[in-house]
């Protein structure tokens, strides 16, 4: 049923009231919110008494032209500049509590993707699906709530190059334990659906790392490919960034830089997950992005 509620107003409260309500989304559930209004002069300067960007422009005053040659080299891994990155880097440090400043790396920036393991679990199994073609919702422009499917194709060509940035501090918990990063590449040849394995293995217990793993040749044409992370007999926090599916000339990966891995179903990816789900995951597994101090 409905969930249902009123209100009683002043005659002269009628105009204000209903002149500040408008239609929400109606492709996300239909619903009246509150209208978006522009701010006054006395909310801006508020807003702006409040911004950590003064001490932002403050620390980076006080960097090094090293250190912040540094943050650029950094920024460039994420398609950011050095400034902006730093102002990510130190708004996540305030909303995590952590004083200082962060040590710029080519191999992780601010956010990162976690998997954690903690008993009774010891088996985790992520995916990224990635069919040759699916619909998303896409805005109209100009237009308030109004959205229309859109077709996404991703044409599949050689080479096929799977990276990853990672670092964990797994321990073994059982007789076959392993982490692996791998596409399944599923295709067509003479009838008959055939699957290739694109693997990368990954060591456990060890500090930030770049691994890398190429497909130069298939017998035929492509149908589409799924993204894994599995975990087996394992415990504690895989950490990973960075990620890359080259092909066509471009990088697939959708949320390749661990903004939020966790985002499944949306309004706009109805068909599939925006980016990562979990097809193993019991009681004792967590996943999700994450601010570290590493």
């Amino acid at each position: 049923m409905a969930l249902t509620s009123y209100i009683d107003l002043l005659p002269e409260e009628e105009i204000p009231f209903w002149s500040n309500l408008q239609a929400g989304d109606r492709f996300s559930y239909a619903r009246v919110r509150r209208k978006n209004v522009l701010l006054s002069r006395k909310s801006k300067k508020g807003i702006s008494q409040r911004s950590l960007l003064p001490d932002i422009s403050v620390a980076w005053a006080g960097l090094s032209g090293v250190e912040k040659t540094a943050w650029s080299n950094a920024g460039a891994e994420c398609n950011l500049n050095g400034w902006r990155l730093f102002v990510q880097d130190y708004c996540a440090r305030r909303v995590n509590d952590l004083a200082g400043l962060a040590t710029p790396s080519l191999l992780h920036q601010s956010w990162v993707g976690q998997v954690n393991i903690s008993a009774p679990a010891s088996e985790a199994k992520l995916i990224q699906r990635h069919p040759r073609s699916y619909y998303v919702y896409q805005k109209v422009y100009g237009k308030k709530g109004m959205y229309v499917p859109q077709l996404v194709t991703e044409d599949f060509a050689l080479p096929l190059i799977l990276s990853i940035n990672y670092s964990d501090n797994l321990v073994e918990c059982g007789v076959d334990p392993y982490v692996v990063f791998y596409a399944k590449i599923w295709y067509s040849y003479q009838g008959q659906n055939l699957y290739e394995i694109l693997q990368i293995p990954l060591e456990w217990a060890v500090s930030w790392r770049t691994v890398t793993q190429t497909l130069s040749n298939l017998t035929s044409i492509v149908i589409g490919y799924d993204l894994y992370i599995h975990l087996h007999d394992l415990r504690g926090d895989l950490y990973f960034d960075n990620i890359k599916v080259t092909h066509s000339g471009q990088n697939w990966a959708r949320d390749p830089f661990c903004k939020d891995i966790n985002q499944g179903f949306t309004r706009n990816f109805y068909q599939i997950p925006k980016h990562w789900a979990a097809i193993i995951a019991s009681e004792g597994v967590i996943f999700e992005t994450v601010y570290k101090d590493f």
